[in-house]
């Protein structure tokens, strides 16, 4: 499974008769599918009453599917419990923030803490593992079924008793728990953990760090629930286990993958927000990086459900997706799903064969992207995608903090911002990760730390490391103005990393609308946001706000330690203008870390470098379905074709993909060579 490129669809035999099922079977060879997953909706298939099993239902259809070359990963069923779970159980069910207990129907409607889930849970994956951990054809597991995809913290009787015995643990005492939350502020102290509330709805809001503790206290135990389905299957399986998460989950995406084996998302792109495809897979591609990635979920033509829909992918977009995911180096790449459902919220969704067994729109689109599937793996077989010089830091823990503290009067989408953030850094050309809050730096020359309210003191050694290096570390906006219980720092506004920077915040406070301009590196940019305004102790202005309530003063600075620099940027530049300016920024500052050039990218196409022994590649690859053009360096040769290639660019179709390689000597695109 860790080595070959597989290509797949959802599939779900529990609905459909033998016939339909061969037919099915036959289609997946036509379309180039080699693995398929199932069975996370089919706990009521496999026990339709409390004890009566019937967990060999797949036995037969697996062995089908891998006489026919295709390969399974099973899943464990428990995002959708069976009614006789929940059935005059109420106690069992999520209540959510609103005080409102759920029922049955949908799925993710029992709370994953409740004893009684958990132990069924065991009990019916404990016989799949027994069945299905050696089956021949079954080549992984997958843990439930994007996990608080649907749902958020539940605040149940169960959750309660739970909430106090984390903070507990936490704190260790109720007045380390007083004193880290300033709880005298409006009376709020408490004198026993059992009295701490859950943030259910209240006249205002709750203190900012009692939510987010809550949020972080859901997160952990979702965690801790996927860690015992793992514990059960390694007793009887040693094939690999995974889940498939997503940035808008309500997870802690490093602890749900800290004991999984590889790496999978769920991502549902449009043609028109291909740069999001991109973000994930340059994200998750980081998690682990000795281990591989899938993308596990992405529609083949639209993704729907009965509440709406999205737009329908361009004629070849699909294969332009494809191309990216394995050249980035994601191993798995699976559609949901391969026959649309002829019942249930979701039987609007994008499909590959329809209710009826006739091709759906798209179809040839997933037959050529498989087919591109096979020229890549051979391309592809003996080079890895090349570490990047330049980093983003992106932080499960921040998008908290925004979720209990929105700041901006429309509300800040955590995610939405690093995606804006993203964007300016793709259109640079340069080659760029994404990294969790706790990955290693080691390597990288440019680090980027927008949005990041608590720094953990792990977190600023590495950087400073990087920086002593020779690197560049680029802080804010908003960076640092939180402390670990989302209180406020009392020794200075941005704490520990003033004396780091040398400055010292004069001001903090939300600029937007206030008549600010930022001046900086050529531009002249409103600026946005809650903003730090600085004074420079052993630093200098490299850029200075005119009008607006503090004018004339640094909004960003520049001071030097080590080998390397540190650049704080107090505030957000907002606008087209915006944009040229933090493009300006990132780019003058990887030409001071030392980051590889850029080549001439043209927009809306992107050129993946990928490293081997004695050779190097690009993947270039039009995403925007408008065509493009890549410079590339001299004496390169079409890897598919094996051709040389005299000119200087090479030009791609819309959404086509071309491979071509040559020697390391020349390094482009902010790439360290492995």
């Amino acid at each position: 499974m860790l080595n070959k490129l597989y290509y797949g669809a959802a599939f779900y035999p529990e609905l459909w008769d033998e016939k339909t099922i061969d037919r099915d079977i036959a289609l997946m060879k036509e379309a180039g599918i080699n693995v398929v997953r199932m069975g996370e909706f089919a706990w009521s298939t496999m026990e339709p009453h409390k004890d009566e099993f019937y967990v060999a239902y797949f036995v037969e259809v697996i062995d089908k599917l891998n006489k026919n070359g295709i390969k399974t990963i099973l899943c464990t069923p428990t995002p959708t419990p069976p009614i006789w779970i929940s059935h005059n159980h109420p106690e069992r069910m999520i209540v959510d923030e609103n005080n409102v207990r759920m029922v049955h129907g949908g799925r993710q409607q029992v709370c994953t803490n409740n004893d009684v889930l958990r132990e069924r849970a065991g009990i019916i994956i404990e016989k799949m593992a027994k069945i299905y951990g050696s089956q021949k054809g079954v080549i992984g597991w997958q843990i439930d079924n994007e996990l608080k995809g649907n749902v958020s913290e539940c605040y149940c009787e169960t959750c309660k008793h739970l909430w106090h015995q984390w903070l507990e643990k936490r704190f260790e005492t109720v007045e380390n728990l007083n004193n880290a939350w300033g709880t005298h502020i409006w009376s709020q102290y408490y004198e026993t953990f059992q009295q701490v509330p859950q943030p259910l709805k209240t006249p205002l809001a709750h203190s900012p760090s009692l939510s987010t503790a809550y949020k972080l206290f859901s997160r952990d135990l979702v965690s801790e629930f996927l860690n015992l389905q793992v514990d059960v299957i390694r007793k009887y399986s040693d094939l690999p286990i995974t889940h498939n998460a997503s940035m808008n989950h309500f997870i802690d995406n490093e602890k749900i993958f800290e004991n999984l084996d590889l790496v999978a998302f769920d991502f549902y792109c449009t043609s028109r927000n291909f740069s999001r495809m991109l973000a994930n897979l340059d994200l998750y591609k980081t998690l682990k990086v000795d281990k591989p990635f899938w993308l596990m979920e992405t529609a083949a033509n639209f993704s729907a459900c009965g509440l709406g829909h999205q737009t329908v992918h361009n004629n070849g977009f699909i294969k332009a997706e494809v191309a990216a995911a394995y050249a980035l180096g994601a191993r798995g790449f699976s559609y949901w799903l391969w026959r649309q459902q002829s019942s249930g919220i979701e039987q609007t969704h994008g499909h590959i064969i329809s209710s009826w067994g006739e091709h759906a729109v798209g179809f040839e689109n997933v037959v050529e992207a498989g087919k591109l599937k096979d020229k890549l793996q051979k391309v592809f077989e003996h080079t890895v995608p090349a570490k990047a010089e330049i980093a983003i830091t992106y932080s499960d823990r921040a998008r908290v903090f925004f979720m209990t503290e929105p700041l901006e009067n429309s509300g800040f989408n955590y995610v939405e911002e690093m995606m804006k953030w993203y964007d300016i850094v793709l259109n640079t050309g340069m080659h760029r990760d994404i990294l969790f809050e706790n990955s290693d730096f080691e390597g990288y020359k440019l680090l980027m730390t927008p949005y990041l309210p608590y720094i953990s003191q792990d977190y600023m050694n590495k950087a400073v490391e990087l920086v002593d290096k020779g690197g560049v570390w680029i802080i804010g906006p908003i960076t640092g103005t939180r402390t670990v219980e989302q209180t406020i720092n009392r020794d200075f506004a941005l704490g520990k990393l003033e004396e780091l920077a040398g400055v010292k915040t004069l001001y903090h406070y939300p600029i937007t609308d206030s008549g600010a301009i930022g001046n900086a590196f050529g531009i002249k940019a409103p600026l946005a946001g809650w903003s730090s305004i600085f004074q420079c102790i052993h630093a200098k202005a490299a850029g200075v706000t005119e009008g607006g309530v503090t004018p004339d003063l640094p909004f960003i600075t520049e001071s030097s330690r080590g080998k390397g620099k540190i650049v704080m940027l107090g505030s957000m530049p907002s606008g087209e203008q915006g944009v040229k300016m933090l493009r300006n920024v990132i780019t003058h500052y990887a030409k001071a870390a030392g980051v590889s050039a850029a080549s001439d990218v043209s927009p809306g196409t992107i050129a993946v470098p990928r490293t081997g022994k004695g050779f190097s590649q690009w993947a270039i690859i039009n995403l925007d379905g408008k065509g493009g053009s890549v410079s590339i360096p001299q004496n390169s040769k079409d890897s598919f074709s094996g051709e040389s290639i005299s000119d200087e660019k090479v030009y791609v179709e819309p959404y086509e993909c071309k491979v071509i390689q040559y020697s390391p000597d020349e390094n482009h695109f902010g790439v360290s060579e492995q």
